[in-house]
């Protein structure tokens, strides 16, 4: 399925190499499509991961397996399958997923429990074992490749590819991150994304990268949603190579630990924000500020429930400014909220204070706000100290052409 490029897409960045991480791509050819769907990432011995999942009950034996193996905290290799996504497949899709992981570490003479994989694409459909098997053998003997082609590989219905990186100092010692990512639909996570990788050459301990990667989650992929429906198959990884030279990163008390935060923090919400103007058949950008809640948690609540609904999305892509769309979803998203405290918001000017329109409301600066691609709601609960941004799209007709055609 050939897909113009979203309105909203952003050209992929020059991201820096990562010492102790070598990409490669090739074709398995999971799906009729002429493009590399395979990618393959070496990651030195000693390299450290941290991972949060999809918590969907009916998630692929990618995600139950690389649960566990997150809990060992070392990595030797990343395989990405595109096209197929292995989930609701029972047995066969795991002995696939072990046939990868299984070739892949007797050619880095590894531990299998070492090799992470993941699969997004169709559900319902078991990895063709030949070809994986093939598609592997040919990844690795493939020439070293770049982030841009990396990030092409790992996308199915994106529609550009997805990148973003960050430097920090520790101490004397300069550390790098890189990171890509795919998805634009099946976005309504509450963990993850789609599929998103972030490697670094810091040294960082196994159980701290773990604390880091979970605290920049909440703040980000679970802030973002594009349709509200959950994958079987959401995965964010992040490795660390440790080939910086710092002294290892142990807990928020190492000189230099606040400083890797801030660079990963800027990472993750860079890819979420990539994944959201991906989103299928957007047209505008959606940026919702909840404060004046119970808690950052419920404020987080109530901004999902506004990006989730409907109307509130198809107003915006018809730049309609229909303020009670979002009091709506406010009063349903069963979050503590007083009616005759609620103020709302589009683009800096306010609609609605303490309960009630604004007797000198002027929507014109509202309905131009809502023209341009990047579109601001503001919501005050005005009962609390608790505050949330949430990231969505518009949805559009594009949406449904999109997800109606999705198997062909």
């Amino acid at each position: 399925m050939d897909l113009a490029p979203s309105p909203l897409a952003r050209p992929f960045p020059d991201l820096p190499a990562i010492e102790g991480v070598t990409l490669r791509v090739a074709r398995a050819r999971y799906k009729n499509w002429d493009r590399a769907d395979l990618t393959f990432a070496e990651l030195a011995p000693g390299t450290t991961v941290a991972g949060v999942f999809t918590k969907s009950a009916c998630a692929s034996s990618e995600v139950e397996m690389g649960r566990e193996q997150v809990r060992l905290g070392e990595a030797r290799a990343l395989i990405v399958n595109a096209g197929n996504s292995n989930a609701f497949t029972g047995i066969r899709g795991r002995e696939a997923v072990e046939q990868i992981m299984a070739q892949v570490a007797e050619a880095l003479d590894c531990e299998p429990s070492a090799v992470f994989v993941s699969s997004t694409g169709v559900i319902g459909v078991p990895l063709p074992k030949d070809k994986a098997r093939a598609g592997v053998a040919a990844v690795l003997e493939a020439e070293p490749c770049g982030w841009e082609e990396a990030a092409a590989a790992i996308g199915t219905t994106d529609t550009f590819n997805k990148g973003a990186g960050a430097s920090a100092m520790l101490g004397e010692t300069r550390i790098e991150l890189a990171g890509i990512i795919k998805g634009s639909g099946m976005i309504a996570p509450d963990m993850a994304t789609m599929l998103g990788y972030i490697f670094t050459d810091a040294a960082i301990e196994a159980a701290f990268f773990q604390e880091m990667l979970s605290k920049a989650n909440a703040a980000t992929f679970s802030c973002i949603t594009v349709d509200g429906d959950t994958s079987t198959s959401d995965t964010v990884l992040a490795f660390a190579t440790g080939a910086a030279g710092n002294a290892p990163l142990a807990s928020w008390d190492d000189a230099g630990a606040d400083a890797f935060y801030a660079a990963l923090l800027d990472v993750c919400r860079e890819l979420a924000q990539l994944v959201v103007r991906d989103g299928e058949g957007a047209q505008k950008f959606i940026e919702i500020a909840v404060a004046g809640a119970k808690d950052d948690e419920s404020a987080r609540r109530v901004g999902l429930a506004i990006a989730n609904s409907p109307l509130v999305k198809t107003a915006i892509a018809g730049g309609d400014a229909n303020w009670g769309r979002v009091v709506m979803a406010v009063g349903k998203a069963g979050e503590p909220a007083d009616r005759d405290r609620l103020s709302i918001g589009f683009g800096g000017t306010w609609a609605a204070k303490d309960g009630q329109p604004l007797a000198d409301y002027d929507e014109a600066p509202v309905a131009k706000h809502l023209e341009g691609e990047d579109i601001r709601v503001d919501v005050d609960l005005g009962i609390g100290e608790g505050r949330a941004t949430v990231w969505t799209c518009d949805l559009t007709h594009g949406y449904i052409s999109i997800n109606a055609d999705y198997r062909s």
